[in-house]
């Protein structure tokens, strides 16, 4: 059942499932909390309290909004994680994973531990080499055109590239719900606006982080040339021996959704070896 949170004069759109030790789910921009339907289920089976939320503009939750910010983002993540009486184990995916870095810089005593799925949370810089790299090339041309004409059919032509090979089973059903999301009124605006706002206020918090934290990107992910150098780079960026890389092979920049399973198994893997070592 969905559930609404006054945020920052808008609304921020959530849903729980389970009990025990919470969980909060956030997706990346141009999505809706439904990004995290196959990895739900399990977790909760687990012993968790798993709340799943729609970031500003997306999804069920409000449209007017003064700011798309990861900041902004990391402190409707932190509302509702005192709504729901934390702490939380915070999972973001993409802009979220950098609002996750700012969530757990600015609120330790709310955050436990973060997961960041392929998460933007440094300033982004291209080589020219990164070029040559087809992949990189076709999702950024497909991001630049959803960004410059509020193009829809842009936006699933990126996905086409965001997710190679495997495709979720309910593929046909994810794309028409999404497509119908951004087709609402000022959804792709909001959307036009996470895409403009830089990562700097993520990456400079990455210091000030105090929790471990467990980033996850595919190998294929098309945002990066190197995906692996870009995980390495924010982990090295963290306080030396909190962060942790895992790459999942064959994975573009939905790990969570084209490989649900793996990554389930590494959230409880990780969560095990952070209350081993509490």
């Amino acid at each position: 059942m969905t559930e609404y949170l006054a945020v920052d004069g808008g609304t921020i759109a959530y849903e729980v499932a389970g009990s025990g030790p919470l969980i909060v789910l956030a997706h990346g921009m141009g999505d809706s909390r439904a990004a995290y339907r196959a990895v739900i289920p399990p977790l909760v089976a687990a012993g968790y309290r798993v709340a799943a939320v729609d970031l500003r503009g997306c999804g069920e939750s409000s449209v007017g909004w003064p700011a798309w910010s990861r900041t902004a983002i990391a402190g409707d993540l932190l509302a509702v994680i005192r709504h729901l009486g934390g702490p939380a184990l915070l999972v973001g995916h993409s802009i979220s994973g950098g609002a996750a870095t700012i969530a757990a810089a600015q609120e330790p005593s709310l955050i436990t531990a973060a997961v960041e799925l392929a998460p933007f949370t440094r300033k982004q810089s291209i080589r020219v080499g990164d070029l040559r790299v087809k992949r990189f090339r076709q999702g950024m041309l497909r991001l630049l055109g959803t960004g410059a004409f509020g193009s829809v059919p842009f936006w699933r032509s990126y996905l086409d590239v965001a997710y190679p090979g495997v495709k979720p089973a309910d593929w046909a059903d994810r794309l028409g719900r999404i497509d119908s999301l951004l087709r609402e009124p000022g959804r792709m605006k909001a959307m036009q606006g996470m895409g403009r706002s830089a990562p700097t206020d993520a990456g400079a918090q990455l210091g000030n982080v105090r929790c471990p934290v467990l980033v996850v990107m595919g190998t294929l992910d098309p945002d990066w040339a190197d995906p692996h150098a870009e995980g390495s780079a924010i982990v090295d960026a963290l306080p030396s021996g909190l962060g942790r890389l895992e790459m999942i092979e064959g994975a573009g920049h939905y790990p969570h959704d084209q490989f649900s399973d793996q990554v389930v198994s590494l959230i409880l893997a990780f969560l095990q070896s952070k209350a081993a070592h509490a």
